[in-house]
């Protein structure tokens, strides 16, 4: 019978709920369980879809699709195992589903109520990972701060849920705060204490208590949490501030947060966990012998999270290279003509980022024709691939005011154009090009050397794409369509000739990038950076 673990949060947000789950699932399935996790988010949304990154921070893209929560890549990246749309519920999809279900005649002389129909939706999503026997042991991360009042569903459908699944089949993880009070120069546990009377206001008893903290927790304070908050005293652990997140499930491990699970579940600890190449990952990581600064240039630098994949995979390819990146946040529209030189200089490398709109295009457009000329680095993402096109149409093709008709719909020169299947769509959400598709390596080229074959899968998410019309006035010019997808010859991957690395693709290969398995584009975009630095 799979196993469930709940996890929730308490007294403030961002407190690494995500992480938490990654790094358990971790440990738990370096002694051979296999783990998954999916994340309920409390928003009304159908998906995060339609949210400006602002709001909420990067929009990761599954194999199958799903726009979902930036949550889902550390799940990938930490188990290097895919997730799909069923790993990211939302509140808008439970009440869809519901709504959708009423309209058809399901409930029928019923009154439908957020008790039951609602928390059993919850509930039958709640089960969908753990019927097909795929999964031993099922990870639920419950987005939110208990107490709010949009995660009251949620709550609740666990509590019917443990109750129907019987003791030892499930457990709560309680991730909560200890603030330390400089003033008083001591560790403060009544903000803990009141997040768990919340809880079992609500029906619900944590088994376990993972406690933030910027300090160590003393014995002391682990028995006074226990005493108050009803559980053992070894189920009390500390979570203390790491210097990356990659340490996490190292300290997880050194507080046995694993074998107190695998107890509670009633579970056999099977064998000691095996990463020694997780411990080797972070030897490289901590220890890195070259160093790169490598411009990160888009228009929502100012919200990291909105390029989470990007650093991530900076990192994991930094690691495979021995090389620290300096990742340089610069805003795309800021650059100009007469800056970009100023901007810009100094660089190993510049990476173009995804995005939607005009506003910061033409900046990126004045990145990516200095790094041309001056043979840096580059690397373009969606749009970041797109804006090279529109770059060397206009610079090298001699194509007057060529652009990409989402930025100009009246462009002499489209030489982006919306995808021919987009153009009758007229709903917003979930209605991109999305999820994996496969694509075809030109022999010989750049793209098929760094993969090692012929044939590759990425995911996509966009409307546009590059117009064939132009296909042959590009590639007799020297940019080189290198990547086609063999269904449509939409062109994934353009590479320029005689150019140390500039490759733009249509896809996105930071949602594929992992501990284990950094991304090749990744891998040779940072040593090509790392070359260029010895150059200089």
């Amino acid at each position: 019978m799979t196993k469930y673990i709940f996890v929730t949060g308490g007294v403030t947000s961002s407190l690494g709920k995500g992480i938490i789950s990654a790094s358990l699932a971790k440990l738990l399935q370096s002694r051979g369980y296999r783990v998954t996790i999916q994340k309920f988010d409390p928003y009304i949304n159908i998906d995060p879809g339609t949210l400006n990154p602002y709001e909420h921070g990067e929009c990761y893209v599954t194999e199958d699709g799903a726009e979902t929560d930036l949550d889902l890549g550390h799940y990938e990246r930490f188990l290097n195992t895919p997730t799909s749309r069923a790993n990211n519920i939302t509140t808008g999809r439970i009440y869809q589903n519901v709504i959708n279900m009423e309209r058809e005649g399901a409930f029928l002389g019923k009154t439908v109520q957020v008790v039951p129909h609602i928390t059993d939706e919850i509930k039958r999503n709640i089960r969908i990972l753990g019927e097909n026997g795929e999964f031993d042991i099922v990870i639920t991360e419950l987005g939110g701060t208990v107490g709010d009042i949009e995660s009251l569903p949620y709550i609740e459908a666990v509590r019917q849920f443990r109750w129907e699944t019987g003791s030892g089949n499930s457990l709560v993880i309680h991730l909560t705060l200890i603030p330390f009070l400089a003033a008083a120069g001591e560790l403060k546990t009544k903000p803990t204490q009141h997040s768990v009377k919340m809880l079992l206001e609500y029906g619900i008893q944590p088994d376990i208590l993972v406690c933030r903290t910027e300090h160590p927790l003393s014995t002391d304070i682990r028995k006074k949490i226990a005493l108050f908050c009803n559980v053992n005293v070894n189920a009390v652990i500390e979570s203390i501030d790491a210097s990356t997140i990659y340490d996490v499930p190292l300290l997880m491990l050194k507080e046995q947060l694993d074998k107190t699970v695998l107890a509670k579940l009633k579970l056999p600890h099977k064998s000691e966990p095996d990463l020694e190449s997780w411990k080797e990952f972070l030897g490289r990581l901590k220890n890195p012998t070259f160093e790169v600064r490598i411009g990160l240039v888009g228009k929502y630098v100012e919200l990291p999270d909105a390029y989470k994949s990007i650093t991530e995979s900076f990192i994991h390819a930094g690691t495979r290279n021995e090389c620290k990146v300096k990742v340089e946040y610069i805003p795309s529209e800021q650059l100009t003509t007469e800056n970009a030189v100023e901007r810009l200089k100094g660089l190993h490398g510049v990476l173009v980022a995804p995005g939607f709109g005009e506003r910061g295009f033409e900046g990126k457009i004045e990145a990516i024709r200095y790094v041309r000329e001056n043979n840096i680095p580059f690397f373009g993402i969606c749009l970041g691939m797109q804006c090279s096109v529109v770059e060397f149409g206009r610079h090298v093709l001699g194509l007057k005011d060529a652009s990409s008709t989402e930025m100009n719909s009246a462009t002499p020169h489209p030489v982006i154009n919306m995808m021919e299947e987009q153009k009758k769509v007229v709903n917003k959400g979930g209605t991109m090009r999305l999820g994996a598709y496969a694509c075809d390596l030109k022999k010989g080229s750049k793209a098929a050397n760094y993969y090692g074959k012929s044939r590759i899968s990425e995911r996509h998410r966009h409307r546009y794409e590059f117009n064939n019309d132009y296909l042959k006035d590009y590639e007799n010019a020297g940019l080189i369509p290198t990547g086609i997808n063999p269904e449509n010859n939409l062109v994934e991957i353009v590479e320029l000739k005689n150019h140390p690395f500039f490759i733009g693709a249509q896809f996105h290969p930071e949602l594929k990038s992992t501990v284990a398995n950094p991304h090749p584009l990744f891998i040779n975009f940072v040593a090509a950076s790392m070359a260029y630095a010895r150059k200089k």
